[in-house]
């Protein structure tokens, strides 16, 4: 989501996402696992069973768009529910979502973490992106994520930052946020980061360009109030765009100034080493002279 009013919801292409244990071991890696799987077609015909040739056309329980539409999968019904601005309460009402197993699918994934990586293209304005759990939808203008389906009163939100960057990798370039990790110890709540991006521009002594950026990061959370949930519960980058440019570039350094530096540090080598001599020299004279008055008298 961007100022421009731009919105890509349940991105897919090139993000993946990867079901881990609690050991951190993977169980299963699917590119549309994003957004839930798909089922081509539920065990029976809303209303009753399929005549011989019929052609299977499921009902979207009164969120399609046209008579025609059909919802064969129960995705096609939150999708058209989505599109709706609803939420579903109760996917054991829904006769797709129940012949699939919806909630026991969610109930069977109890305990399990995932590792979402990818990448994803956003417009040079402000905005922000997220991994939030339920369907997300737009309702009154509001960014909405259905809960509903879960039926829980805490996500856990603790979370490693493996590596985050804005842009190729140029030598020199650090990343705050790589290998950052959050544990989360109530019961939830949202936690932010706001970067600040910096356009940099990075020369080669080949004169390879590379356009990348780099970024400062200022970490939040925000927590449920008085046993009431006050945020989305989440992990969000919210990202603006300074209006500074740095440039690197690389270069040769002269046979002449790298003599000159050669003879600088010389000279300054000797010139230390006078000091350090000449102390050595009169402390000793001095000593000298105080031991031969000392014996005098």
């Amino acid at each position: 989501m961007d100022i421009s009013g731009q919105e890509h919801l349940d991105v897919k292409h090139d993000v993946f996402k990867q079901r881990i244990d609690a050991h951190g071991n993977v169980i299963a890696t699917k590119q549309d696992a994003v957004g839930g799987m798909k089922v081509e077609k539920p065990l029976q015909h809303h209303g009753g069973r399929l005549e011989h040739n019929e052609t299977y056309c499921g009902s979207c329980y009164g969120a399609q768009e046209s008579p025609e539409q059909c919802c064969n999968s129960c995705e096609d019904v939150r999708e058209a529910y989505r599109k709706k601005g609803w939420g579903v309460s109760n996917p054991d009402s829904i006769d797709q979502c129940k012949s699939e197993g919806f909630l026991q699918t969610i109930k069977d994934e109890e305990g399990e973490g995932c590792n979402i990586y990818g990448i994803l293209e956003i417009n040079k304005v402000a905005g922000n992106f997220h991994f939030a759990p339920g369907k997300s939808f737009q309702q009154s203008n509001v960014h909405v994520h259905d809960l509903l389906p879960f039926q829980k009163d805490s996500f856990n939100l603790s979370h490693k930052i493996n590596k985050l960057s804005f842009g190729e990798p140029f030598p020199g370039v650090i990343n705050p946020l790589d290998g950052a990790q959050w544990i989360q110890h109530s019961s939830y709540g949202m936690a932010q980061y706001f970067v600040k991006v910096v356009p940099t521009v990075y020369s080669h002594l080949n004169e390879q360009i590379i356009l990348s950026n780099q970024f400062s990061v200022t970490e939040h959370y925000r927590s449920g109030d008085s046993g009431r949930v006050q945020a989305l519960p989440g992990v969000f980058f919210f990202y603006d765009l300074s209006p500074i440019k740095v440039t690197f570039t690389e270069r040769h350094v002269s046979f002449l100034h790298f003599l000159t530096n050669v003879c600088a540090i010389v000279g300054g080598v000797f010139t230390v080493s006078g000091i350090i001599d000449s102390f050595v020299y009169h402390g000793q004279r001095a000593i000298t002279k105080k031991r031969e008055l000392g014996k005098f008298t």
